[in-house]
């Protein structure tokens, strides 16, 4: 076997594997526009929990776990004011290309 044919076979599970990454946060930004936050954001939560939990784990360093702490607080903390904004007032929110009923003619 060459070095060739394995880098080729590598190459090809990488293409795929990302392919699937790909698939799965579609199929994700779908569910979270058909269900509500109530229900997949404690969903969301455990996965990064489990996340920094698997981080933890791996030992880490310190610098890298508070960096993905502060990242996901403020990420929390955007999605906070952005619901909080749409709620407030629907007629200024922003179109989602991904969804046709909300394309301007």
């Amino acid at each position: 076997m060459s070095d060739s044919n394995a880098r080729d076979r590598l190459d090809a599970k990488h293409d795929g594997d990302r392919q699937q990454r790909l698939e799965a946060v579609k199929r994700w930004a779908d569910y979270i526009d058909s269900v509500p936050p109530e229900v997949w954001g404690p969903q969301q939560n455990a996965v990064v929990d489990d996340q920094l939990d698997a981080a933890q784990q791996a030992r880490t360093s310190a610098s890298h776990q508070q960096h993905v702490k502060r990242v996901a607080q403020e990420l929390s903390q955007s999605r906070t004011v952005e619901s909080a904004s749409e709620s407030s007032d629907d007629d200024d929110r922003i179109d989602d290309p991904r969804d046709e009923s909300t394309t301007s003619p």
